[in-house]
């Protein structure tokens, strides 16, 4: 259903797992535990984790790629250096975006009380 001053979609909750409490749920006579919904959902401090240390790992590529620069300069090409150095600090940056913006709103909630 579109809204016409809009033009956008209207979202709908549809399903009583879309609401985003930690309660078990029972949908169909099976609560989420015995459905299996409970044991794969992630928590937002796991994605957090999975990028930090996805960053971490694109930083230590680089630092290993460097070392091999200085060691052995044939057996690497300094393009991938460059690209991966360019990776790193990207995800460096956009990390301490993500970083800025949760203490912001964290300060910001902690005001508004």
């Amino acid at each position: 259903m579109k809204i016409p001053e809009f033009n956008t979609l209207q979202m709908v909750k549809t399903e009583a797992l879309h609401t985003g409490n930690n309660a078990l749920t029972k949908i169909n006579g099976f609560s989420s535990a015995e459905v299996g919904v409970e044991k794969t959902r992630k928590s937002f401090e796991d994605y957090l984790m999975n990028a930090f240390q996805s960053m971490n790992a694109q930083q230590v590529q680089v630092a290993d790629l460097e070392k091999q620069v200085m060691t052995d300069p044939d057996s690497v090409d300094l393009h991938d250096v460059t690209i991966a150095m360019s990776k790193a600090r990207m995800s460096l940056n956009l990390a301490q975006s993500v970083i800025d913006r949760l203490v912001q709103g964290w300060s910001e909630i902690t005001t508004a009380r």
